[in-house]
């Protein structure tokens, strides 16, 4: 007869008790690994500064008034002139913005001017993320705002 005391092994029980413990330390430490930008939040991003920019343009075109978007590489931000929205970029995207230097014969470099007739300055910001680059693009002829994805070589 063979005697099956001597046989190492696990119980059930034992490896359940582990399993928990692995959860509860994964759910400890989860929140703290960086959350990276994914491509639709990417897409979202470009949203939000295409819709903040197309409010610039309206609030002038309604005020009668120029409105000019500041434009923040280094602090990592885009500011709206006609009121308190602004869109913050995460640090894991790249961002550069290709903008005039001046506008009307006005310094303009580090903002996007919209006028009362629709005009704008016009510039170009840059958003990419792992191999995925979007540029949301203000013509100067007619103010219109689009986003265009860039291919990537």
């Amino acid at each position: 007869m063979n005697s099956r005391r001597g046989q190492g092994g696990f119980t059930l029980l034992e490896t359940v008790c582990v399993l928990a413990i692995i959860a509860i330390l994964a759910a400890v430490v989860m929140p703290a690994f960086p959350r990276a930008t994914s491509p639709a939040q990417l897409q979202a991003l470009a949203m939000a500064t295409a819709s903040l920019l197309k409010a610039d343009r309206n609030a002038a075109m309604r005020r009668g008034a120029p409105v000019s978007t500041e434009i923040d590489t280094v602090g990592r931000v885009i500011r709206s002139g006609a009121g308190q929205n602004h869109v913050i970029v995460p640090g894991d995207v790249s961002f550069s913005a290709m903008l005039v230097e001046s506008c009307d014969q006005h310094p303009a470099g580090t903002t996007i001017s919209f006028f009362p007739s629709g005009l704008s300055c016009g510039g170009a910001l840059s958003l990419s993320r792992l191999g995925e680059t979007l540029e949301v693009r203000v013509a100067w002829l007619t103010g219109g705002v689009e986003i265009v994805p860039q291919k990537t070589f």
